[in-house]
């Protein structure tokens, strides 16, 4: 996820797997008309909790939101799709990899607008750091 030419930034295709599929709605939307990019960065952050818990059976919490790249903006009836993959694992944390691709139904048509790394740490009933009980 570098902002070089050999960046997933050309890919044709997702990378990972689809966590989270929305509709972009005007509620959403920011004063240019365009979706708030607040909301797509909660969308991701649910898609990336979505893996984490599905591969552990621990209580996860988001630590850090690192190298988010808005690439290109969503619009109000595109129908947002969150693609999560793992990208580091931790003894407590799990660091995933977030694409955000956008199908446009009125010229069918796929388009990646965003990305980003989420890292999700393993806490105990206390909110302390422990170990990851791996399930994937």
């Amino acid at each position: 996820m570098s902002a070089n030419p050999t960046s997933t930034q050309e890919a044709n295709e997702p990378t990972g797997e689809l966590v989270i599929k929305n509709i972009a709605m005007p509620k959403n939307t920011n004063r240019y008309r365009d979706i708030f990019g607040g909301w797509l960065v909660s969308q991701m952050d649910l898609g990336g909790a979505v893996l984490a818990h599905k591969c552990s059976r621990n209580r996860m919490t988001t630590v850090a939101i690192d190298r988010m790249v808005f690439l290109q903006p969503v619009y109000v009836g595109d129908v947002v799709c969150c693609y999560a993959s793992i990208s580091k694992r931790g003894n407590t944390s799990v660091t995933i990899e977030v694409e955000v691709w956008v199908e446009r139904l009125l010229d069918n048509t796929k388009h990646k607008v965003t990305e980003g790394l989420f890292t999700f740490v393993a806490i105990d009933d206390k909110g302390k750091p422990t170990p990851i009980i791996w399930q994937c």
